[in-house]
């Protein structure tokens, strides 16, 4: 028998569990996590959340900083929402037990970071994503209408094939491989895509092994519309050190007034923007890129020597740790740093609700495209968006559960046919290595028409394989990461390769400039189903 629920989530980070808890007022919510219910981005986004708290800031300044970082491709109504209703959610964190940190006089300690004219950055120490979802997910427990299915990996939306030709197919749950290995029916009046971003489509990476695209690549299949994907933000500092995995060196580090330096110790931002080391993200990511190739080096370094250990130890107490871990004392060297796949600011194209084209899909978060963060996102809009869109979408899901009645068929459980356990591994693991490694040598900071046709061509021959592997093969967690990691290079280049001209995220030596006469518009992909 299928799981049936009122709300389906699937994702446990901060605007999964923003819905979730919202949701719970009215009907029943499942929540599905692919590994336990802590692992996911959020848990490890550090700098902290943009907002206007401060009398001397405005809507108006967020607004616009969102807007230039996004190099003319935001959606203004979607910047709009974000920034106004931001305020009120982190007020509502803050009721749920949140703990931000603040100055003797009770005020929010509010930092700055790459692209923002203000300090409007809420922080808890160097983990405020953790923080963020410790608080929601204690608020979460307290809802005997949630319940939360761990280990457990979506493998494609369920849709109803009884609209027949030409009508768009209701999206009924999912079919998901549980923790005891099973491949099980959950059932949703509304599907909600929280599933986050896609960083292991590249070799470097700050995100966890979660961040397989797996939101992204279910809804495409499902023929939901997909922009944008182009444009993935390399966050331009994670430590460089051969044991350190996935570690990233928050911005706010520069925004506390750390330096770039080359190794001889010469500064260089300067002379890429008139921000320096405070400059857009995909500018100091490019400008990283340029001097490594100029020079030669493995890395750059950054320097947080003149600010004093007590400051750092008390500001940064968790990237001290663990520098110091690797043998490297910030308080008296500079940290090596290298630029990583950090965020996805395409995703599944939604409106101001969360709500796709396929009807009972919905898609939150980093998944989704609403339009916010345009060609490039500007720091600590991310968590921001989570809290927002979150709660913007429950409240139209409440209000589309009520008109909808129960399905009178249930749809078929999953078939295996005649697939049996695999003996042939190796085809997983080389596969993900060589998909990796092509999308960050042809599809990374800088491209060319030449690199992406060669990465296109590739892609092609892998998801022939994979296509093939999955169907004769038993499903593995693997397997169905694997699957979405293809399928999403292929999207991504497939939008790089559509845009000829260079903005934000996307720069090619093809078409290094700016062209807002042909290409001020959105990149939007759909699968004819």
């Amino acid at each position: 028998m299928p799981h049936r629920f009122d709300f389906l989530v699937l994702g446990g980070g901060v605007a999964g569990l923003s819905l979730a808890l919202q949701a719970a007022r009215h009907g029943t919510v499942a929540v599905l996590t692919k590994r336990d219910r802590h692992e996911g981005n959020t848990a490890y986004a550090q700098g902290g959340i943009a907002s206007v708290l401060s009398p001397t800031d405005t809507f108006e300044e967020h607004i616009q900083d969102t807007l230039e970082a996004g190099a003319g491709l935001n959606h203004l109504d979607a910047v709009e929402v974000t920034v106004r209703e931001g305020p009120e959610r982190i007020r509502e964190l803050v009721t749920l037990g949140a703990d931000f940190n603040r100055r003797a006089t009770g005020e929010f300690d509010l930092t700055r970071e790459g692209g923002h004219s203000q300090r409007r950055i809420i922080h808890s120490g160097d983990i405020t994503g953790r923080e963020v979802q410790r608080a929601l997910l204690d608020a979460c427990d307290a809802q005997p209408n949630i319940a939360f299915f761990q280990n457990t990996s979506a493998i494609d939306l369920i849709l109803d094939r009884r609209a027949g030709p030409g009508v768009s197919n209701r999206c009924l749950g999912v079919y998901a491989l549980t923790a005891e290995g099973r491949i099980e029916r959950f059932l949703g009046k509304v599907t909600v895509l929280a599933t986050g971003g896609a960083g292991k489509v590249y070799l470097y990476t700050s995100n966890p092994d979660v961040a397989t695209g797996d939101g992204v690549a279910m809804a495409y299949r499902a023929g939901a519309a997909v922009a944008n994907m182009e444009f993935y933000q390399f966050h331009p500092t994670c430590l460089y050190h051969p044991e350190a995995k996935s570690f990233l060196i928050s911005e706010a580090l520069r925004g506390e007034g750390g330096k770039l330096r080359l190794r001889n110790g010469q500064q260089f931002m300067d002379r890429y923007h008139r921000m320096g080391e405070l400059a857009p993200r995909d500018v100091v990511a490019r400008a990283i890129d340029a001097e490594l190739k100029r020079t030669g080096d493995d890395s750059v370094f950054l320097d947080m020597t003149h600010l004093g250990r007590a400051f750092i130890m008390e500001r940064f107490p968790n990237i001290y740790a663990t520098c110091k871990a690797f043998n490297i004392d910030m308080a008296v060297q500079p940290i090596p740093v290298v630029p990583a796949a950090h965020y996805m600011c395409g995703g599944v194209v939604t409106d101001l609700y969360g709500r796709t084209n396929v009807p009972g899909l919905y898609a939150i978060g980093e998944v989704a495209h609403t339009g916010l963060h345009g060609a490039n996102r500007l720091a600590s809009n991310s968590l921001l968006e989570g809290l927002v869109f979150g709660h913007r979408a429950a409240a139209i899901c409440a209000e589309e559960i009520r008109t909808l009645s129960s399905l009178k068929e249930e749809p078929p459980a999953w078939d295996e046919g005649s697939a049996v356990a695999s003996d042939e591994s190796v085809v997983v693991t080389h596969n993900w290595d060589e998909i990796r490694r092509l999308m960050w040598n042809y599809v990374g900071i800088v491209r060319t028409d030449k690199r992406l046709m060669r990465a296109r061509r590739r892609l092609e021959l892998l998801r022939e394989e994979i296509r093939d592997y999955y169907w004769r093969f038993k499903v593995t967690r693997d397997v169905i990461e694997l699957r979405n990691i293809c399928e999403v290079a292929s999207l991504i280049v497939d939008c790089a390769s559509r845009r000829k001209e260079s903005r934000g995220l996307h720069f090619t030596l093809d078409y290094t400039n700016t062209d807002d006469h042909h290409w001020k518009q959105d990149t939007v992909v759909r699968r004819e189903l």
